[in-house]
């Protein structure tokens, strides 16, 4: 007779919060709970994990995130922070039609959005993305983090310079024009806004990410 695999129980509305080791446990603390959020989780690491986040990441139509990674790699890198905006780029080819945007990290509730342009790359949406998310979080005066998935993008804004070996021509003159301009801000303002990588391989597709892969 095989033996039942354990599970832990991730609770995040009910008449106490947290993750519980049995059903008996998870029941008492949903029963009766209008509205109550619940899941079970194969390890108490993926269910700690889970608490941390939005429910609805993790039931019907998106269907949570397994990683490949050990339990100690997935404690070293910890849990997203929250206190941020994340960032992403979409390219119909390289070059090809691209557009990029920004999202809380969160809700995933759309920030801004720009595109899509003609003849743009991946690089340089995840460029523009990141410098609009400085330029809309410094408006704001908020101390929130920009997430990304691009080093080379974090690079570029490093050095404050888009290092695109694409050719401008008259269908991308309007991006070169954004890309100009985004160059320009850089030089020009001052900013305290953490830039960090996604980590992608821990915890999924970055919250900004467009879906098309």
């Amino acid at each position: 007779m095989s033996k039942k695999k354990k599970k832990y129980y991730t609770i995040w509305k009910g008449h106490k919060t947290g993750v519980f080791e049995s059903w008996n446990d998870c029941k008492a603390q949903i029963k009766n709970y209008e509205g109550a959020q619940y899941k079970s989780f194969p390890t108490f690491d993926a269910a700690k994990k889970a608490l941390n986040g939005n429910y609805f990441d993790f039931v019907g139509k998106n269907k949570s995130f397994s990683s490949n990674l050990s339990a100690t790699d997935l404690k070293k890198i910890g849990l997203p922070n929250y206190n941020s905006i994340s960032v992403d780029a979409a390219s119909s080819g390289n070059p090809g039609k691209m557009e990029y945007r920004g999202v809380d990290t969160k809700s995933k509730k759309q920030l801004f959005i720009q595109g899509p342009f003609e003849q743009g790359t991946n690089n340089i949406g995840e460029f523009l993305a990141i410098v609009h998310g400085l330029a809309f979080l410094k408006k704001k005066d908020s101390n929130r983090m920009i997430y990304t998935d691009s080093r080379t993008a974090m690079s570029w804004v490093k050095k404050k310079t888009c290092n695109t070996k694409l050719e401008r021509n008259a269908k991308n003159k309007a991006l070169f024009e954004l890309v100009d301009r985004a160059v320009i801000w850089l030089k020009t303002n001052d900013f305290q806004t953490t830039i960090v990588k996604w980590e992608t391989k821990a915890w999924g597709e970055i919250p900004a990410d467009f879906g098309r892969k």
